[in-house]
């Protein structure tokens, strides 16, 4: 089979594949090394590649499911994990200067979760520094690209995440979302992502941004993978004081098409003033698809809208000045060559650790938590927060899912959002009330505007709601063909030398793989 075919399955279809013998898992992993090779210097999507590591955890996943140990529906399958999750061994930099030699001692939870289900993981990919912007552009390691059109940004925090996905380095990976992370690069780059109601993954070993509104969760091809994948690391964890106990995670038992009686509401102040008409008009399309299997769909009047992102940016910054207050250079981190004095290496280590966006972050939660502002702007804040979860709360009484864009807009250039934070802060309208109210909520492709760039559909479900929007997101999705970026469609793949399983097998015996990004190979 040649590795473009390999490329093409989800990552449930590839794992049927593995486990029916006609795939091998080292396959797999040299079809996805193959691509890394072909377009990873355009793209960007990694920060940490071990294709060694890979190669090994492939023999090793092999073994244990030829001897039937594996069965599960990800068993072999070639993942990568965003840079703020800790993986033991392996850097975890937040994509930033003030940890570009860290390296953790422990794994995350959710990413064992994976790794007891078979997952060969690959790498950690590329993102917004510590999480913080739109764009995937404040990295330290420079900016990720779009594989849809590199003149355009994955969108972000987990730009890196979803453009491995899109443009075909990985078969699925991990993003974290805490005001949208990941379901806006999703539907700029032409995927499917889905933030779980929090507390579902557990965020141990996630390096903080926000830890009321974080949340870890899965970036794939389409809602069968990411159904699979929140099944597998969806679980209770002690380590973790925000954690639940859920006992319904049977994800991939809601993927049906009949939503007959489904009542999906759409919020009229998600289609007002501010929205490109291309996602305008994809998006009721998509509503029409749904009314049109048998769905009850209705626009209604959410309200409180206007104060979700002050609301958002004030809680998230002022959360984020006291998580990374850890950051001073003294235990572990980057620290100052010269300086005079414990408090100079404090200023001068997080002044040249940290960059311009992330500042800014901290300086304005130092200020909404100082004296004198405190009750005017945090409380207030946390206020607003409520009453949020309280408008969706009245909306659930009524409604099954609501449905909505995920963006204002399609991918914008590079360069065009640093320059103006505000209207970047402003591009999360659509996203950030789910973090507020800790709501689940789904991404997927919809369409396409005029320049060739993805428009993705927001579906958005009550608190541990997720199996309807699970639903409601499959059913669309089966009446639609699933499109490949031009970077996977019409990268090479040098077929002539992996065309058949012994070329492929040879290669691999002879340690011919490339090494990929170390950490000392970083710029």
């Amino acid at each position: 089979m040649k590795i473009r075919e390999i490329r093409d399955f989800t990552a449930v279809q590839l794992a049927e594949k593995i486990k029916q013998r006609e795939i091998r898992v080292s396959e797999a992993v040299w079809a996805v090394l193959d691509q890394i090779e072909q377009v990873e210097k355009e793209v960007n999507s990694y920060v940490t590649l071990d294709a060694e590591s890979a190669l090994q955890q492939a023999e090793q996943v092999q073994q244990r499911i030829d001897g039937g140990e594996l069965t599960g529906p990800l068993a072999g399958v070639p993942a990568a994990v965003k840079d703020n999750i800790c993986i033991a061994g392996m850097a975890a930099t937040c994509s930033s200067k003030m940890l570009e030699n860290f390296v953790p001692i422990y794994t995350a939870e959710a990413v064992l979760k994976l790794q007891e289900a078979g997952a060969v993981i690959l790498g950690k990919t590329n993102m917004d520094e510590f999480a913080m912007g739109s764009t995937t552009e404040t990295s330290a390691f420079g900016a990720t690209k779009n594989p849809w059109n590199l003149n355009h940004v994955p969108g972000g925090s987990s730009g890196g995440s979803c453009a491995a996905v899109a443009a075909e380095e990985c078969f699925y990976a991990l993003g974290s979302d805490t005001g949208g992370s990941i379901r806006q690069p999703s539907a700029f780059c032409g995927v499917t992502g889905l933030k779980p109601t929090y507390g579902t993954v557990s965020r141990y070993g996630l390096i903080a941004y926000g830890s009321s509104l974080d949340q870890i969760g899965p970036v794939a091809k389409d809602v069968s993978d990411c159904a699979a994948i929140l099944e597998t690391i969806a679980s209770y964890d002690k380590k973790d004081s925000t954690s639940l106990k859920r006992k319904e995670t049977d994800f991939t038992a809601a993927l049906k098409t009949d939503i007959t009686g489904m009542k999906i509401g759409i919020p009229r102040d998600y289609l007002g003033e501010g929205l490109d008409d291309s996602v305008r008009k994809a998006v009721l399309e998509a509503a029409k698809v749904l009314e049109d299997q048998g769905a009850v769909v209705e626009e209604f009047d959410l309200g409180l809208v206007k104060y979700a992102i002050p609301a958002y940016y004030v809680i998230a910054c002022a959360e984020a000045s006291s998580n990374l207050a850890r950051f001073d250079g003294v235990k572990y981190g980057h620290r100052a060559k010269a300086y005079e004095g414990l408090h100079q290496m404090y200023k001068k280590s997080r002044s040249e650790g940290f960059g311009p966006e992330v500042k800014r972050r901290i300086m304005l939660g130092s200020f909404v938590l100082s004296s004198g502002y405190y009750d005017a702007y945090y409380l207030k804040a946390l206020g607003t927060k409520a009453l949020i979860k309280e408008a969706f709360d009245q909306a659930f009484a009524s409604y099954d899912v609501i449905l909505g864009p995920a963006a204002p807009s399609t991918a914008p250039e590079l360069g065009k959002s640093l320059g103006d934070p505000l209207k970047m802060y402003l591009g999360d309208i659509y996203t950030v009330s789910l973090n507020l109210a800790g709501l689940p909520g789904i991404t997927l492709p919809c369409g396409m505007d005029s320049k060739g760039l993805p428009i993705g559909l927001q579906l958005i479900g009550d608190c541990f709601q997720e199996k309807k929007i699970i639903q409601a997101a499959y059913a669309y999705e089966q009446t639609r063909e699933r499109n490949r970026s031009p970077l996977a469609e019409n990268g090479k793949t040098t077929e002539e030398e992996t065309e058949d399983r012994k070329t492929a097998d040879k290669k691999i015996a002879d340690g011919e793989a490339l090494t990929g990004k170390k950490q000392e190979e970083r710029p």
